[in-house]
C-alpha cells in the first residue's frame, strides 16, 4: 500500500521512467509481433500434401543444422514405392525445383522465385493445382505454365534455364505459379532427390500415413507434416525474411539498452532528490532493506503500469511498421499481423525487469542515506563521487576501448555489431564518469563571462559544480541520443565511402558481366564470355559416407563449393582449400577427401593445396566441369572480363560494369535497406533521449522550486530566472553532447581501420553532420522547452 500511495504522490516524478518503459515495451512488442508473424508458412504449393519426406540434415563447420543432403536416384528409388504403398497414399510424388524463366520481347519476364520456378508436371498435385487448358507435357520440349503468363496452348515459348534460352511448346496451362515440364526433363535439370511429397486420398487419416511413411524412411530421413512442411521455403523468401529480422533484432537492441540506459538515469536522478524524504524514513525506524524494498517496488509498479499501456501501443503501431518493412522489401509474399500471446507476456515481462534493474543502481543509493539527512538539504550528497562508481566507470571504460580496439580486427561480418557494442559501453562508461566531466567543464565554459557582471553565469557555474551528479543524470541521455547519431550515420557513410572504392580497386581494369533481371548466368551466357573469372557455386557435403552409414546427419558437413574455370584451379580430381575451411575439416594438403554433390553421387576429391584464406578464389574450389557434372541447376556468379578480352552482352538478362559502376551498383544492392535501418535506429535513439532529457529537466526545474523562490525573493526577474535555466539546460546540452561524440569516435576509428584493411584502401573516418547536428538541436530544444516550462509554471504557482 505505502508503494502505491508514494507512485500516486509522486507521480509526476515517475512519469519519465513510466513513458520510457512504455515507449521501449510498445517497440519490443511491435516487433516481437512481426517476428511472430513473419515465421515460415506451409506454402501454397504444398497445401495439398499429408506430409513430405525429407533426406538427412548436415550441419555447416559451427556444427548449425543446415541443408538437407538430397538423396541419389538409386536411394530414392525404393522410398518411393515404399511410400507409395502407404495405407492412405494416393501419389508418392518426387518435387524437384530448378531455374526457370520465360523470355519475351529479348527480356526476361520479372519473377522473384524464377531460381526454383521450374517443376515436373507432377508437383501439380501437391497444391494442387488443376489444368486449365490442354494437357500434361510428354517431351522434354514441352512445358505447362501459369495461366496467368498468358501464353496459350500451342504457341512457342522462349525459356531461359541453366543452359540457356530453349523453346518450348505450351501444350497447358494451370491455375498456379512455375513452369512444368516433363519429368525427364525435370530429372535432368534436379538430378538429386530432396523432396518426396506425400499425396492423400480424399479421407485419409494423415497422422496414419505420417506414422507409416516415417517407418519406410527409417534413418534415411524424416517425415514432416502439418507446420513443419514450412522448412521448405523459396530462397528468395528466406532471405526477405533475414532481412527483416535483422532489421527489427536491431531496433529491438537498441530499444532495449536505450530503455534501461535512460530508465536508470532518471530513477537515480527521482531518488536522489528524495534524499531527506529517505532520511526521514531512516529516521522513524525504516530499515536499508525496507528502503530498498520500496524504491524497487516503486519501479516494479511503474514498470507494470508502462508495460500494459506499452503493449496496447505495441499492437496498435504494429501496421504501421508492417508498412515500412514492406516499403523496404524485407517481409514474406502475403505477410499478415497475427497477435499471439507470447509476445505482449514477454515484453510485458522485459518491461518490469527493465524498470527493477533501472532502479537497482538508486535503490543502492537510497540504502547509503543515514537518518541525519532529513535534516540536510537533498543536494549535498550531490557533491560527492562514491569509490564504487569510479571503480565501474574505469571498469567499463577499459572494456570500451578493448571493444573498439576490436572493432579493427574482427570480421567484416561481425564489425558493425562490434561497433555497436563498443559504442554502448562507453556510452555507460561516459555516463557513470560523467560527474568527474561536469564541473571543470561548466568552469571552463563559463569562464569567459564570470567578469561581465552578470548574475545568470555565475549561478549556472554554481549549480554545475555544487551539484555534479543531478547534472550527469541530465547528461546522460544526451550522451545516448548524440553518440548513437554519431555512430550510426558514421557507419553509414564510411561504408558509403569504403565498400565501393575497395571493390573498385579489386576488379580495376575488368568488365564485369552481371545477372539483370534473372538470378544468375547461364551457361550460355559464360559461353559468351569464354575468359576470365567465372565462378561455379553449388553447396556440397564432406563426411557424407559416415551419415548414410547410421551414423548420423551430424557427421554431414555442408559447405559452399566454387567450381574455377582458371587454369590454376580448374583441375579434375583436385581441390584447393583455404587454411580456416581446411582446419575446421581436420584436411591438410595430399589427403583424399569423398565430397557428396547436390546430384547424390560421391566423388574422391584430394586436397592439391592448402592456401591463405581469399574471399576472390573461395574456400574450396574445384573444376567448374565436375561443379556442373553433379548440379545442372547451379548458376553461375558474376563474370569477370579481363581488359585484354571483350565482353559480350548479347544474351538477354545480362549488363555489362566496368570497375567503379559495378562496385557502386553491388553496394546500392543493400544500400537502401543500410539507410533505412540506421535511420530508424537513430530516430529511436534521439526519440526515446529526448523524452528522457524533457522529463529529466523537468524534474530538476520542479526540484528547484525553493531555489527558485530564494532568487525572487532577492530580487530576481522572472525572465532573469528563465534565462538561468535555460542557460544551465543548454551548457548541460553542449557537455552531453561533446561527450556523445567523444565515445563514438575510436569505434568509428576503429572501423575505418578495419575497412581499409579489408578493402586495401585508404579509407578515413566520415561523419553525418547532418544526423549529429539534428540530433543535438532536437535533444536542446527539447530539454530547453521542458525546463523553461516548468520553471515558468513554478514561478506563476509561487506568485499566486
Amino acid at each position: 500500500m505505502l508503494i502505491l500511495a508514494n507512485v500516486r504522490e509522486r507521480r509526476s516524478g515517475f512519469l519519465g521512467a513510466f513513458v520510457a518503459v512504455l515507449v521501449g515495451v510498445a517497440l519490443i512488442t511491435t516487433t516481437l509481433v512481426i517476428y511472430d508473424s513473419a515465421k515460415a508458412k506451409v506454402q501454397p504449393r504444398y497445401e495439398g500434401t499429408a506430409a513430405l519426406a525429407l533426406p538427412p540434415q548436415a550441419v555447416d563447420t559451427d556444427g548449425s543444422p543446415e541443408d538437407r543432403m538430397p538423396w541419389n536416384a538409386s536411394e530414392a528409388e525404393p522410398l518411393v514405392s515404399g511410400l507409395e504403398k502407404v495405407p492412405g497414399v494416393a501419389d508418392a510424388v518426387v518435387d524437384r525445383s530448378f531455374y526457370a524463366q520465360a523470355i519475351r520481347d529479348g527480356e526476361p519476364v520479372t519473377d522473384e522465385g524464377a531460381l526454383e520456378s521450374g517443376h515436373g508436371f507432377s508437383s501439380t498435385q501437391m497444391a494442387p493445382y488443376e489444368l486449365v487448358s490442354g494437357r500434361a507435357p510428354a517431351t522434354t520440349d514441352e512445358v505447362v505454365v501459369d495461366r496467368a503468363l498468358g501464353a496459350t496452348v500451342g504457341s512457342e515459348l522462349t525459356v531461359n534455364t541453366t543452359q540457356g534460352r530453349k523453346q518450348f511448346k505450351v501444350v497447358g496451362t494451370v491455375d498456379g505459379p512455375g513452369y512444368y515440364f516433363s519429368e525427364e526433363f525435370a530429372a535432368g535439370q534436379q538430378p538429386g532427390v530432396s523432396t518426396i511429397a506425400l499425396i492423400p486420398d480424399e479421407g485419409a487419416d494423415t497422422g496414419a500415413v505420417v506414422a507409416v511413411a516415417k517407418k519406410v524412411v527409417g534413418d534415411h530421413g524424416s517425415v514432416v507434416s502439418g507446420d513443419g512442411r514450412a522448412e521448405l521455403q523459396p530462397a528468395y523468401i528466406e532471405h526477405k525474411r533475414f532481412l527483416g529480422v535483422q532489421l527489427i533484432s536491431a531496433m529491438a537492441l537498441l530499444g532495449l539498452f536505450t530503455t534501461v540506459f535512460v530508465v536508470a538515469s532518471m530513477l537515480v536522478l527521482s531518488t536522489g532528490m528524495r534524499r531527506r524524504e529517505i532520511g526521514l524514513l531512516r529516521t522513524i525506524g525504516a530499515s536499508p532493506k525496507q528502503i530498498r524494498r520500496m524504491i524497487l517496488g516503486e519501479a516494479a509498479v511503474v514498470g507494470l503500469a508502462g508495460s500494459v499501456v506499452g503493449c496496447v501501443a505495441g499492437v496498435a503501431a504494429t501496421p504501421l511498421l508492417l508498412s515500412t518493412l514492406k516499403g523496404l522489401d524485407v517481409t514474406p509474399p502475403g505477410m499478415q499481423i497475427g497477435i499471439a500471446a507470447w509476445p505482449l507476456l514477454v515484453a510485458s515481462v522485459i518491461g518490469i525487469g527493465v524498470s527493477v534493474i533501472g532502479a537497482w543502481s538508486a535503490g543502492r543509493k537510497a540504502t547509503e542515506v543515514a537518518p541525519i539527512e532529513a535534516l540536510l538539504d537533498s543536494r549535498s550528497a550531490n557533491k560527492g563521487r562514491g569509490r564504487g562508481r569510479w571503480i565501474a566507470g574505469l571498469s567499463v571504460l577499459g572494456l570500451g576501448v578493448l571493444l573498439a580496439i576490436g572493432t579493427a580486427t574482427t570480421t567484416a561480418d561481425s564489425r558493425i555489431n562490434t561497433g555497436i557494442f563498443a559504442t554502448m559501453t562507453l556510452i555507460v562508461a561516459a555516463a557513470l564518469l560523467a560527474p568527474v566531466f561536469v564541473g571543470p567543464v561548466g568552469r571552463l565554459l563559463t569562464a569567459p563571462f564570470q567578469r561581465s557582471g552578470r548574475a545568470t553565469p555565475v549561478l549556472v557555474r554554481a549549480e554545475l559544480v555544487a551539484n555534479p551528479r543531478r547534472a550527469a543524470s541530465l547528461v546522460a541521455p544526451v550522451i545516448a541520443a548524440v553518440g548513437f547519431a554519431v555512430l550510426l550515420s558514421g557507419m553509414v557513410e564510411t561504408m558509403r565511402v569504403a565498400y565501393p572504392a575497395g571493390e573498385a580497386l579489386k576488379v580495376a581494369g575488368q568488365t564485369i558481366v552481371t545477372p539483370d533481371g534473372t538470378p544468375g548466368n547461364t551457361d550460355e551466357v559464360v559461353a559468351a564470355n569464354p575468359v576470365g573469372k567465372a565462378a561455379l557455386p553449388t553447396r556440397a557435403f564432406v563426411g557424407a559416407e559416415r551419415a548414410q552409414d547410421g551414423e548420423g546427419a551430424g557427421a554431414a558437413t555442408v559447405l559452399d563449393v566454387l567450381g574455377s574455370r582458371d587454369p590454376k584451379w580448374n583441375k579434375q580430381g583436385q581441390a584447393v582449400l583455404g587454411k580456416r575451411t581446411a582446419g575446421e575439416l581436420g584436411l591438410k594438403q595430399g589427403q583424399e577427401v569423398p565430397v557428396r554433390f547436390a546430384d547424390g553421387a560421391t566423388v574422391t576429391l584430394t586436397v592439391a593445396q592448402v592456401l591463405p584464406d581469399d574471399p576472390a578464389r573461395g574456400d574450396f574450389v574445384v573444376a567448374r566441369d565436375l561443379v556442373r557434372a553433379h548440379d545442372p541447376a547451379a548458376l553461375t556468379d558474376d563474370v569477370f572480363v579481363p581488359a585484354d578480352a571483350e565482353a559480350s552482352a548479347a544474351v538477354p538478362g545480362v549488363m555489362l560494369h566496368d570497375a567503379a559502376a559495378f562496385a557502386l551498383a553491388d553496394y546500392n544492392t543493400d544500400a537502401e535497406l543500410t539507410d533505412s535501418l540506421a535511420t530508424m535506429l537513430i530516430v529511436i535513439a534521439v526519440g526515446y533521449s529526448v523524452i528522457a532529457v524533457a522529463n529529466s529537466m523537468a524534474m530538476a526545474a520542479h526540484g528547484r522550486r525553493r531555489d527558485f523562490a530564494v532568487m525572487k525573493s532577492a530580487g530576481g526577474t522572472v525572465r532573469q530566472l528563465l534565462f538561468t535555466s535555460a542557460g544551465e539546460t543548454t551548457l548541460v546540452v553542449v557537455i552531453g553532447a561533446a561527450l556523445g561524440v567523444l565515445v563514438t569516435l575510436p569505434p568509428l576509428a576503429g572501423m575505418a581501420a578495419g575497412l581499409s584493411e579489408a578493402t586495401s584502401s585508404d579509407v578515413s573516418l566520415h561523419l553525418n553532420s547532418g544526423s549529429v547536428v539534428t540530433a543535438v538541436i532536437g535533444t536542446l530544444a527539447a530539454a530547453v522547452l521542458a525546463g523553461i516550462a516548468v520553471t515558468a509554471k513554478t514561478l506563476r504557482r509561487q506568485a499566486a
